[in-house]
């Protein structure tokens, strides 16, 4: 079954196309790193596919649903550049918002389930204005998977974490990866995004330049990929 379906996506943003026709189905249980250099697009699509943007054309569909139909939003989880998170509230109250968002039966239950399990169990009652920048991350983290999700989209997710936050995530996504979970990972950390991957999406200027199964080649040399299929143009 698929779980992610790009079928002709545009974005423009005025008349510049920041996405040209980008099409490729994702398997449920795959992981596929979303690769391109800085600027090539790929915040925009993880925003498309987590139904934070629309398409200016195509369409994306998760699971065989449209994906900004309110009940298949809730099947995604998503952990971007942005922390996402209410300051004014404490950490309690922010998972317990955002569960009920995702239609959970006990979200205080599980709020305290997840505060414990990103460490943050002894400031559940503090002010997240008041928390440190890996106490914030850590809390995040906990947003994202606080409603089990089946699809997972993260952006540059390793990036400014900490080192406690880094081994949480990494934790979280092998758990992710055996239950069968979807993961749909942008990073610039090309050689540990190839070794996690089953799948590899190459973007070169808002264009697919590869899309398909992870290559022995790509493992013997990560730089091989970008030689290959940038210099020879989408295929």
């Amino acid at each position: 079954m698929n779980a992610l379906e790009i079928d002709g996506v545009w974005k423009y943003f005025g008349d510049f196309p920041a996405l040209r026709d980008i099409g490729f189905k994702v398997t449920a249980g795959s992981v596929v790193a979303l690769l391109g250099r800085n600027g090539a697009g790929k915040t925009t699509l993880l925003r498309i596919l987590a139904g934070l943007a629309k398409p200016s054309k195509g369409s994306v569909r998760i699971y065989g649903s449209e994906v900004r139909e309110e009940p298949t939003r809730r099947r995604i989880g998503v952990l971007g550049h942005g922390i996402s998170l209410y300051d004014e509230l404490t950490a309690t109250e922010n998972l317990v918002l955002f569960g009920r968002l995702y239609g959970i039966d006990d979200p205080a239950k599980r709020a305290h389930q997840w505060l414990e399990r990103t460490g943050l169990d002894r400031v559940r009652d503090g002010l997240v204005r008041e928390f440190s920048r890996g106490m914030r991350q850590r809390l995040a983290v906990a947003r994202t998977f606080i409603h089990d999700p089946e699809l997972l989209l993260f952006d540059e997710p390793f990036t400014s974490l900490d080192d406690r936050a880094i081994a949480v995530l990494q934790s979280l996504v092998i758990e992710a990866q055996q239950r069968g979970c979807t993961i749909v990972m942008s990073t610039h950390q090309l050689r540990e995004a190839i070794e996690l991957s089953t799948h590899v999406a190459l973007i070169r200027k808002g264009q697919l330049a590869y899309s398909g199964e992870r290559r022995q080649e790509m493992l013997d040399d990560p730089g091989w990929l970008y030689r290959t299929f940038e210099e020879e143009g989408p295929s």
